[in-house]
């Protein structure tokens, strides 16, 4: 029943009559818990408060689904309003950017432009912009792009998949470029020939490239929040004497609040994805795909 529930959101989630139909009526049934709000405003606001207590953030202007150019456009002009945003208010958060909202499934060159745009406000700003990976057919451009990009900027990473088997050999491709990484487990519905299908396999392989990208030496944003993860990453940096500045644990806003907090207090480095904007719906959908149990909380919202 789990497995069909995630097939089912997932496949929601990249439907295109389902995503106008969300951005239609809003943020209701329960996303709110996992989307900052549908403006900038609100989601410096919540920046803000995450900055109080000790937490950093990257925010991600939602958006998956561009089918013109024009709407690519209008996509890099919300991540560079903000970029202007973070800086004007003087908060402590970078930017995450999916690439195929700048239009990379139209094309590699209006993607590069609007990555550029993008990057080179960045700079201005002293800030970072991390790229989020996306599902399989994006992944190699995604990697050829941030090789190209890293040629010219030092203020860009990239997100890799533990579920991947390619990924171990990526990491050590990337080695060269001092990448840094954003290492997930991976939230898309991949086949069985290019993805682990089980779970454990995931996890066994997550820990290896985790471990790998540290003794490479380079930053390594580990995004879970999976406990047994987290303390695993604890014990290995301690025993291999890796320093706190190498390294910082990444999670969702809206999930494991007060382990968050709890890392902050430890001294750990913490990361709070925020996501913000109106086409919130494929962003919704991989999140209660990941944890199916999250739709009875979306069932009482719908009730209230």
């Amino acid at each position: 029943m789990e497995v069909l529930m995630r097939n089912m959101f997932q496949k929601l989630g990249k439907s295109r009559f389902a995503n106008r139909l969300a951005k239609k009526y809003g943020l209701r049934f329960g996303a709110s818990r996992f989307v900052a709000g549908d403006t900038i405003a609100k989601a410096i606001e919540k920046v803000a408060q995450f900055n109080e207590d000790g937490r950093v953030v990257t925010l991600d202007h939602l958006g998956e689904f561009v089918f013109n150019e024009q709407e690519a456009v209008e996509s890099a002009g919300m991540c560079l309003r903000t970029l202007d945003a973070i800086a004007q208010r003087g908060v402590h958060s970078n930017l995450s950017v999916k690439m195929t909202s700048l239009g990379l499934g139209l094309s590699r060159e209006l993607c590069m432009r609007n990555m550029r745009m993008i990057l080179n406000r960045a700079r201005e700003y002293g800030n970072f912009v991390r790229i989020d990976m996306e599902d399989y057919p994006y992944c190699q451009t995604s990697i050829d792009i941030y090789r190209e990009l890293r040629g010219d900027y030092d203020n860009v990473g990239i997100v890799l998949q533990a579920y991947l088997y390619r990924t171990e050999q990526d990491i050590e491709d990337l080695k060269e470029l001092r990448a840094n990484l954003r290492l997930v487990k991976g939230a898309y519905k991949e086949p069985a020939e290019v993805a682990f299908p089980n779970k454990k396999d995931v996890d066994d392989n997550y820990r290896r490239i985790i471990e790998q990208h540290l003794l490479n030496g380079n930053y390594t944003a580990v995004a879970s929040h999976d406990e047994a993860i987290i303390e695993h990453v604890k014990s290995f940096v301690k025993a291999k004497e890796i320093p706190g500045h190498q390294f910082e644990f990444q999670m969702l806003y809206g999930i494991c609040e007060d382990l968050q907090k709890r890392l902050v207090q430890e001294g750990y480095k913490v990361r709070v994805y925020v996501p913000y904007g109106i086409d919130w719906f494929g962003y919704f959908m991989r999140r209660l795909a990941e944890r199916p149990a999250n739709v009875w909380f979306v069932l009482k919202n719908m009730f209230k």
